[in-house]
């Protein structure tokens, strides 16, 4: 062999070694990016309802029912909660039947009301709607529906269930849209999307059901952007715009006294009449993939909108004439954690999920002005409670963190909260009635979060 030839070799096998280092170093994320979500860690079946007998239907005194919780502001009603960690939090109890299959991954958050508990599942052909137990993990109630759903990042649920007096809505990512009875879970009726000309995105229909009025709202893309139907029925009670499906929960807000609908669609934010589904303004919005993913933020008339791929953020002044512009830039862009605002501070993660090496900012909401930023709590997903932020990454680590616009503030942290998993923990925590709730595809934890 020629000399050259022996180089040649020798360089072919270090860029070989070498590529084979980079994508052993990185294969998480590009599993993500791929869309390869196998489930992973303790798989269980499914277990026998533990009674016939139903408990008759009671309300806590925190609640947390819809995407935003019970008053729709991502804020957790219970106090006085335990803030030193070091010493963990007592676990009370976890259950790992929640999806059933390889490709079966479910992204959908629980809603609680009182002894009540709703979470999403999916098996092999069908979503999975279960009803536990919120204080023991116990199995209530199962009911499910045979939907076709491709398996990019799972073929499980993404959207949150919405709970509304003695009544639960489900909305599946092939865009089944359902009410079912909270007491013992049986279908009172079911439509899809796709009836009315919805047309689902690529990851599929995400946006939970926004419950306002007599209606229950959803968005359905096509020619039905936003679709309101009667909440009691299922009949259509109006459709409104025309275009791609964002995957954000729809959010309401009041402008001139009256309730109006925000639509973050695909290619932008729409406002919604909420009576009769009139477009009152669309101002655009356009992201990588069409991927406009977060909860739009609502102060008075003003709305804040952030998106990932270097996208940015926008903070919009608002009437039910149009909006204009109060500032535009990139100090967040976050692909699908929402932000809270403190304060007159916004405070949130930016960066996309696929790493867990986002970081955490304070920004000025008056001028869009970054007073921090740190990456000392990787990229997650937080929830408002207690005047804290309970943040969980997508390792599954937990921090507490205090909002304060002059420095960051970590309070307590809990290391690997949800055991031996591995991918993304991409499923926001919920907090209802003094108990903390951690979703990873088919597992569900609760930790006690009070001094007892």
């Amino acid at each position: 062999m020629k000399k050259w030839q022996k180089w040649s070799l020798g360089i072919i096998g270090v860029s070989v070694v070498t590529i084979l280092i980079i994508i052993a170093q990185f294969w998480s994320n590009i599993t993500i990016i791929m869309g390869t979500e196998e489930l992973s860690g303790k798989k269980e079946t499914i277990p026998e309802v533990v009674s016939q007998e139903q408990k008759p239907l009671v309300k806590g005194y925190a609640d947390w029912v819809s995407w935003q919780g019970s008053d729709g502001d991502g804020r957790s009603g219970v106090t006085g909660i335990i803030n030193n960690w070091s010493e963990g939090l007592k676990k009370l109890w976890e259950v790992n039947f929640l999806c059933q299959g390889s490709s079966s991954a479910t992204w959908s958050a629980p809603v609680i009301q009182g002894n009540r508990l709703i979470v999403c599942g999916r098996n092999t052909e069908n979503d999975l709607i279960f009803c536990l137990d919120p204080s023991d993990g116990s199995l209530l109630w199962q009911a499910s529906y045979r939907a076709k759903a491709i398996t990019s990042h799972g073929s499980g649920p993404r959207a949150t269930p919405a709970i509304d007096g003695d009544r639960v809505y489900t909305f599946g990512r092939s865009g089944d849209l359902a009410c079912w009875r909270l007491l013992d879970g049986k279908e009172l009726w079911r439509t899809n999307v796709a009836h009315e000309g919805g047309e689902e995105p690529k990851w599929g229909h995400s946006s939970s059901p926004l419950i306002l009025g007599k209606h229950v709202i959803v968005q359905g893309g096509g020619t039905a952007l936003t679709i309101a139907y009667e909440k009691m029925t299922g009949k259509v009670a109006w459709k409104g715009g025309y275009g791609i499906a964002g995957y954000a929960a729809l959010t309401r807000m009041y402008l001139a006294g009256n309730p109006v609908i925000l639509s973050f669609h695909g290619k932008g934010l729409a406002a919604f009449d909420s009576e009769s589904g009139d477009e009152l303004w669309n101002v655009p919005w356009e992201t990588s993939y069409d991927v406009n993913a977060t909860t739009p933020v609502t102060i008075g008339d003003n709305v804040f909108i952030t998106s990932g791929y270097n996208t940015g953020c926008m903070l919009l002044k608002t009437r039910r004439s149009g909006a204009e512009i109060l500032w535009r830039n990139k100090t967040i862009a976050s692909q699908h954690s929402d932000s809270y605002v403190i304060d007159g501070f916004l405070y949130g993660y930016s960066g996309d999920s696929s790493q867990n090496r986002g970081a955490f900012k304070c920004v000025s909401l008056r001028n869009g002005e970054e007073k921090w930023a740190t990456n000392e709590m990787g990229w997650g997903k937080c929830v408002f409670v207690d005047e804290y932020l309970l943040c969980c990454d997508i390792k599954g680590n937990l921090f507490l963190m205090k909002p304060n616009p002059n420095k960051f503030i970590k309070v307590s942290q809990l290391r690997n909260a949800l055991g031996d998993i591995k991918g993304p923990v991409w499923t926001k925590p919920v907090v209802a009635n003094g108990l903390l709730y951690l979703r990873f595809k088919q597992r569900l934890v609760c930790y006690d979060l009070m001094q007892r």
